[in-house]
């Protein structure tokens, strides 16, 4: 069971039922035929007008759909080793994905990433024990722009052994995408997938030509998928945080009835990137409690349905590696560890997700290391808690050379690395 949940029983059932609503009324813009004609098939009444794209999708079929999907999964690592657990209350981290800059180690400025940064990224990834995944964290300027997903994840393949979250921008680049998993040993028709795909709705409650047959195409796959919903509260989503996730949930509801019906069983994962929007600034903080706690929320809701879940947290909207970027990294990471998310994507993240920053990753894999010693909580060691060692050693006080000690101190106390 989680450790934080901030919606009583009686909203989380009141964000279901509108929820609900929502999908039949006023309804779901789907921008693919194909995906249309699935939800026709099933008994959701299309619009006449075709060229509203419109499907009302009654709560029955929701819960038919949400019936067949997989409550538990795992990702394969390159040797065929179970890595990532989505489902329960496993929590795992990954770098945030997809980020157009990069922090330059050197000058401190943002830049437009290329090869050697990702490559740079992947490699101290690979070697930080906090991160369970791999992610396609940058998107590469020294490449044509039509095939930076599937390079991305050329890369990843090429320099790392863990699991991959990732996503592609076209269903040309998807198939290619495939065929690299497929070389790779991670095609998911073995049984053993090693990347998740992630697949995002436009707010509000429009699922693309490109992400509804993203959807249909990852299910017929047997390839999971991850609906990163993004309600901003206040600019395509309601103000109130209420409000944001019922808008959240009719558009993983809806992803959800589209993938299923074209493959059900098929794996896919309750996630998301919501946020607040700052009138101020016109900005979307990554790093507000706020949207942690939309976040926190709307995982409760996913884990209430029996749903794997992923959010993205653990990201800063400070432009450099300073106190705003380690204080709200580390309070959003332990926000959505205590809610129980499977995977916490955004470590590295600066600037409301558009840079990466590999020094950032380190740091914040020093937080993670933090938070899973709090997840691990407090056990009984021995027989006794203290009496026994009071009875060795009296009122002396000499606990640092008893045998007590140096049995237990590694065990019960996180030791950071040189970082801190």
């Amino acid at each position: 069971m989680s450790q934080l949940e901030l919606l009583t029983p009686s909203l989380l059932d009141r964000i279901l039922s509108e929820a609900f609503t929502l999908l039949e009324t006023p309804g779901v813009k789907v921008q693919s035929a194909e995906a249309l004609a699935l939800l026709a098939e099933a008994g959701a009444r299309v619009d006449a007008d075709a060229r509203a794209q419109v499907a009302h999708i009654s709560e029955s079929l929701a819960r038919r759909a949400l019936e067949t999907v997989p409550r538990e999964f795992w990702l394969y690592d390159r040797d065929g080793n179970m890595r990532v657990c989505y489902g329960g209350d496993a929590v795992h981290f990954d770098p945030g994905s997809a980020a157009v800059h990069i922090l330059d180690p050197e000058t401190g400025e943002h830049r437009n990433a290329v090869t050697a940064d990702l490559v740079r990224l992947v490699k101290v990834a690979e070697v930080l024990p906090q991160y369970d995944a791999q992610s396609t964290a940058l998107v590469c300027s020294d490449v044509a722009h039509e095939i930076t997903d599937l390079y991305r994840l050329y890369l990843v393949l090429l320099y790392s052994g863990k699991p991959i979250v990732t996503g592609a921008f076209a269903i040309e680049t998807l198939d290619v995408m495939r065929e690299m998993l497929a070389i790779a040993g991670g095609d998911g028709v073995s049984g053993k997938p090693r990347a998740i795909f992630d697949v995002c709705p436009s707010p509000p409650l429009n699922w693309s030509a490109f992400a509804a047959e993203n959807l249909v195409t990852l299910a017929r796959a047997g390839l999971p998928a991850e609906i990163v919903s993004m309600p901003l509260a206040g600019a395509t989503a309601p103000a109130t945080l209420a409000g944001a996730v019922v808008q959240h949930a009719a558009e993983c509801l809806s992803g959800i009835t589209i993938h299923q019906l074209a493959r059900p069983g098929a794996p896919i994962v309750w996630g998301g990137a919501p946020a607040i929007f700052d009138m101020r600034h016109g900005t979307t903080p990554y790093g507000a409690m706020e949207t942690a706690m939309i976040d926190a929320a709307y995982a409760q809701v996913g884990k209430s349905l029996g749903l794997p879940t992923h959010t993205y947290l653990c990201a800063s909207d400070s432009k450099t590696l300073d106190a705003q970027a380690g204080m709200e990294s580390g309070m959003t990471a332990l926000v959505g560890a205590l809610a129980g998310v499977n995977m916490i994507s955004g470590a590295g993240m600066l600037d409301f997700l558009a840079c990466q920053s590999v020094e950032k990753l380190v740091v914040d894999a020093e937080a993670i290391a933090m938070v899973r010693r709090l997840l691990a909580g407090i056990e009984q060691r021995g027989e006794t808690l203290a009496t026994q060692l009071f009875a060795e050693l009296g009122l002396s006080g000499e606990f640092l050379g008893a045998r007590h000690t140096r049995q237990w101190f590694q065990a019960e106390q996180h030791l950071p690395s040189a970082v801190i």
